[in-house]
C-alpha cells in the first residue's frame, strides 16, 4: 500500500476509547457551517434539526458570531464542533478568506463555549508560532477538527497543510495537542498519515465495536473523493486497512465529509457537493461500511450549507440557542 501511517497519535488514540462525548437525552441536532466564498458568507452559521436530515437555519440564516471578531483574515470556513468531556464545547475553523486564493491562509481559529452561545476564541498563525520550522512556510492550513484523548486528558486537533519550501509538497494530514485552555498547541504538529498524494478534510469517529473510521478526501490528479481507513488499533499501523472504492454515493465532486450518529443508532455521512451547490446526506446501517444517499439540500433558499459538522444536542441546549438566535421572519 502506498501510504505511511505515523504512530505518535496512534499511541494516544489506541488508549482513547470513544473519540467524543456521548451525551444523554439528546433530542435534536445542531449543524455548524458556512455558506459560500464571499466574505459575508465565510461566517459560522447554525441550523437545527429534529431528525438529522432536515435543517432550519437559526438567526434568520445570519452568522452567530462575526468572523472579523475572531479571525486574522476576517473570514472563516469549515467549522468543526465537538462536545467536550468537561462541559465545554469546542470549535475549530479554517482562518481563510478565499478571495485571496486557495493557498492564502496561514492558520486556524480555536474556540470554546460553555453554552453554544458565547464563544472564547484565539488564533494560531503558523509562520509566527512556528518560526524557524517547516510550519513557517505553510501556504494553507485546512479543515481542522478535534477529538479527545482520555489517556492524556487532552484535546487533539488534526488538519491538512501545504508548504512552499518543499517540506510538504502536497496536502498532508498533521495533528497536535491543544493546551489546557484551548488557545494554542503544545509543541510542533506531527504527521498523522501520508497517502503520497494530496489528502484533506479528515474526520475520525469510533464505532461500538471499538473500530476507528478515518474518513478523508483524496486530491490526486486521477482520483478524487472520500476514502476510509478502518483500524482496530491506532498504535499498530498494520491494522489500518484502506477500504476499497469511495464512500460518497454520487459521481459529483465532493469534499468536507462529516459523520455523526443518529438517535436510532444508525450513522450519517454528509458531504459538500461543492461544484453543484448542495449538500448530500447518506445513511449507513452496516456500521459505516457502506453509505446510501437519502437526500440533498436545495441549491438556493434559506439553507445552503458548505463544509460543516453536526452534533446531537439536548432539549435545554436547543431552547437556549433558539432563544439566543431567534428567527424573526
Amino acid at each position: 500500500m502506498n501510504y505511511r501511517i505515523l504512530s505518535a497519535l496512534a499511541i494516544a488514540l489506541c488508549m482513547a476509547g470513544s473519540v467524543s462525548a456521548k451525551p444523554k437525552n439528546t433530542s435534536a441536532y445542531l449543524f455548524t457551517y458556512f455558506t459560500g466564498n464571499a466574505p459575508e458568507q465565510e461566517q459560522i452559521c447554525y441550523a437545527i434539526s429534529e431528525d438529522g436530515w432536515n435543517y432550519t437555519p437559526l438567526n434568520d440564516g445570519k452568522p452567530i458570531i462575526a468572523s472579523a471578531d475572531i479571525a486574522l483574515t476576517g473570514c472563516v470556513r469549515d467549522p468543526h464542533i465537538l462536545r467536550g468531556e468537561n462541559g465545554w464545547f469546542y470549535m475549530v475553523v479554517t482562518d481563510m478568506k478565499s478571495s485571496l486564493g486557495w493557498s492564502s491562509n496561514r492558520g486556524m481559529v480555536l474556540m470554546r463555549s460553555k453554552d453554544l452561545v458565547n464563544w472564547k476564541s484565539s488564533t494560531i498563525h503558523f509562520p509566527e508560532r512556528y518560526k524557524g520550522t517547516m510550519f513557517e512556510h505553510v501556504t494553507r492550513v485546512w479543515a481542522p477538527q478535534t477529538i479527545y484523548d482520555p489517556r492524556t486528558k487532552k484535546y487533539i486537533v488534526y488538519f491538512s497543510i501545504l508548504t512552499d519550501d518543499g517540506s510538504c509538497p502536497y496536502d498532508r494530514v498533521y495533528w497536535a495537542y491543544a493546551n489546557k485552555n484551548f488557545t494554542d498547541f503544545e509543541g510542533e504538529p506531527q504527521l498523522l498519515f501520508d497517502m503520497r498524494s494530496a489528502s484533506i478534510d479528515t474526520d475520525i469517529v469510533q464505532d461500538d465495536q471499538g473500530l476507528f473510521h478515518i474518513f478523508f478526501k483524496t486530491e490526486g490528479q486521477r482520483e478524487k473523493g472520500i476514502k476510509q481507513f478502518i483500524a482496530s488499533d491506532f498504535y499498530d499501523g498494520r491494522t489500518w486497512q484502506l477500504q476499497d472504492g469511495w464512500c460518497q454515493d454520487t459521481n459529483k465532486a465532493v469534499e468536507g465529509s462529516g459523520v455523526f450518529r443518529l438517535h436510532d443508532g444508525n450513522w450519517v455521512l454528509m458531504y459538500d457537493c461543492y461544484t453543484s451547490g448542495h449538500y448530500q446526506f447518506c445513511k449507513s446501517t452496516d456500521n459505516l461500511r457502506t453509505f446510501h444517499r437519502v437526500q440533498d439540500t436545495k441549491t438556493e433558499g434559506a439553507f445552503t450549507p458548505r463544509h460543516g459538522t453536526v452534533i446531537a444536542i439536548t432539549d435545554k441546549e436547543l431552547q437556549r440557542i433558539q432563544q439566543a438566535f431567534p428567527n424573526t421572519k
